[in-house]
């Protein structure tokens, strides 16, 4: 699935705050399906190949998804699961 041409900043934006750790998993798939512009059910069933409550539970947090589902919702956008390292918090 081809994602719109104007949807180039808002992922810009997803990315930086992926790679930040501002936002969390579920937030994260939340964002990626409604750039899309499709339901939880659409995305779910058409795109990501899981059932709608995974991806819903996901969205809130509350999933326990494996890495063949977290990399399934990020296919369309080019992003697969990895190793992440953590940000380094600055001592005051």
């Amino acid at each position: 699935m081809g994602l719109p041409d104007d949807t180039t900043t808002v992922k810009r934006e997803l990315m930086t705050a992926i790679e930040n750790g501002d936002i969390s998993l579920g937030q994260a798939a939340q964002r990626m399906r409604k750039i899309t512009g499709m339901s939880q059910k659409a995305y779910a069933e058409r795109i990501v190949s899981i059932a709608p409550r995974i991806l819903a539970q996901i969205e809130l947090d509350k999933g326990n998804p494996t890495v063949e589902t977290l990399n399934k919702i990020g296919r369309p956008f080019g992003y697969t699961v990895g190793f992440v390292p953590q940000r380094r918090r600055s001592r005051l």
